[in-house]
């Protein structure tokens, strides 16, 4: 008994106080001006996919021939 109300006492102190952390947030650092928002991720995003495409269709292909013999 005394660890169910330990627990459910525990849950609803975490379910209270969860909603108020959240609210407050961290302060954000102030920058410049003409800072830009965020940084593009494109064009060495795609080499990288298909450098990955290349070499997972390497590792398939050594497989397959590895069976067959």
């Amino acid at each position: 008994m005394n660890q169910t109300l330990l627990l459910f006492v525990t849950l609803v102190v975490i379910v209270l106080t969860s909603d108020i952390i959240l609210a407050q947030g961290l302060p954000g650092l102030p920058g410049f001006p003409d800072d830009p928002a965020a940084a593009p991720i494109d064009g060495g995003l795609g080499i990288l996919a298909a450098a990955g495409g290349a070499y997972a269709l390497k590792k398939l292909r050594d497989k397959n021939k590895e069976e067959e013999t």
